[in-house]
């Protein structure tokens, strides 16, 4: 458990030292895209490339690296919203511990089973992190068990801190660095490397606008960033985000999900909704400054069900799909007609509803709502225009 004290360059380049053959030197992608519509030179640090698909497993390893041999023998046990988790049974399984990890009750699935996959016990319990972190320390009262904080940790914030040295060494010209921060192990670690090494460069961290402590905010509230959505932050890392930080901003889930939708479409990263905030926050014009920009993707462990969600969404709001509602005559070789018609304007028919039954129309008509693939909003409104010049009352539904 933490002493309180911030590390110091020394522990992370000790920390860097330990990590060597086990985390990735993850790579910086330079996205043409993503400068042109930040206005900036725009790096992306995939993290999302990490083992266990986060940066999680840098802190973890460090952590449990420094356990004494009766320590390992006692096992290990950790609170995780699903990262954290995954990293700590990683490392405790390479070490021969134990490994007991408590997450909350919607903690994505995918999560949940990587981290069955790499040997911890895990329990569900309570609706966030601070409610899992809670169970977590009364189930090592009385035990010899060690608990592995998933920030409030010296020696997992140094962990943290070897990608600010990597960031340093990859990105000299670097002006400004953009971290998701939940608990604050992440931004504290990479903040107290830069301040060291690379003092001049500016750090935002980034929060979901639904649970933003850092930001003074008091809701907390569903966020699909579950990764940093943290309602208390650590004592320590609060300290060092005092002193490291030049700025916090929040974003939105809208604006959280329009990234991911982009990171995929545009860069082929998978990423999830906290590894996307901070590209989030570019895209949203919440970033000071001019010169180049590294976006840290935290991890990319999104579920699969989210992401499907995440992505018609998105397309949807760029005009990709259209979904619209209108009525025919009931009479054979309508729906035909309006099809036919859909397919001279170029969209392609994704999905026909064709309603008798229970809808309030009268009897001589029928509702059909249609799911249509489309190539952008200004194709979305061409169509929409053409069908009410065939004379169809046409409804656009969200």
């Amino acid at each position: 458990m933490t002493t309180g004290k911030a590390p110091a360059l020394q522990d992370i380049e000790e920390a860097r030292r330990r990590l060597k053959g086990v985390a990735r030197v993850t790579p910086v992608y330079t996205s043409e895209t993503f400068s042109r519509l930040a206005g900036r030179e725009v790096h992306l640090k995939a993290e999302n490339l990490q083992r266990t698909g986060a940066f999680k497993i840098r802190g973890a390893f460090n952590r449990i690296a420094t356990l004494t041999d009766a320590e390992r023998r006692a096992g290990v046990v950790a609170a995780s919203a699903g990262n954290h988790g995954q990293a700590v049974a990683w490392a405790a399984r390479e070490a021969g511990a134990s490994v007991l990890i408590f997450m909350p009750e919607d903690t994505p699935m995918a999560k949940i089973e990587a981290t069955r996959n790499y040997g911890a016990e895990v329990k569900l319990g309570g609706e966030g992190f601070d409610e899992a972190l809670a169970a977590a320390v009364d189930s090592t009262l009385g035990t010899d068990a060690t608990f592995i904080h998933a920030f409030e940790d010296e020696r997992v914030i140094a962990g943290q801190g070897t990608i600010g040295l990597e960031l340093a060494e990859q990105l000299p010209q670097l002006d400004t660095v953009v971290v998701p921060i939940g608990g604050g192990g992440l931004a504290a670690g990479i903040g107290l490397a830069l301040r060291e090494v690379r003092p001049k460069v500016r750090m935002l961290g980034v929060q979901a606008a639904a649970c933003a402590p850092f930001s003074g905010s008091r809701e907390h509230a569903f966020t699909i960033a579950e990764g940093i959505a943290v309602k208390q932050p650590g004592e320590l890392t609060s300290a060092i985000l005092e002193d490291v930080l030049d700025d916090v901003v929040t974003v939105t889930d809208e604006e959280i999900s329009q990234a991911i939708v982009l990171l995929l479409e545009r860069a082929k990263l998978v990423v999830e909704g906290a590894g996307a905030a901070p590209v989030a926050a570019l895209l949203a014009g919440k970033v000071d400054g001019t010169g180049p920009v590294a976006a840290l993707l935290s991890g990319g462990n999104i579920d699969p069900t989210l992401l499907i969600s995440v992505m018609r969404h998105g397309l949807t709001l760029a005009g990709r799909y259209l979904v619209v509602r209108t009525r025919l005559a009931d009479r054979p070789g309508e729906l035909i007609k309006l099809l036919s018609l859909v397919a001279e304007e170029r969209a392609n028919v994704v999905s026909v509803e064709h309603h008798r039954e229970g809808m309030d129309v009268p009897v001589t008509e029928s509702e059909v709502e249609l799911t249509l693939a489309t190539r952008d909003q200004e194709h979305c409104a061409a169509l929409l225009e053409a069908m009410r010049g065939w004379g169809y009352s046409v409804e656009r539904l969200q």
